[in-house]
């Protein structure tokens, strides 16, 4: 015969379930704030690149170059 699971057993389970799935949000959650303000705080340096189309037809240049 099988004893019962005492109630007090779930909800601990609950609760470490509940947890987790917290934790998990919070850390995905930092990991994206992280991302976003790098991207915003790191501005990369000009590079050369192709002004005009018609400099070179097989490079690429930039959309809008900013420099």
């Amino acid at each position: 015969m099988t004893r019962p699971v005492s109630p007090r057993f779930w909800t601990r389970g609950r609760l470490i379930g509940i947890g987790l799935a917290l934790t998990v949000v919070a850390v995905f959650a930092a990991a994206n704030a992280h991302l976003i303000s790098v991207a915003f705080s790191s501005q990369p340096d000009c590079v050369p690149h192709l002004k005009t189309a018609t400099e070179g037809a097989a490079s690429y240049r930039a959309a809008k170059p900013s420099c």
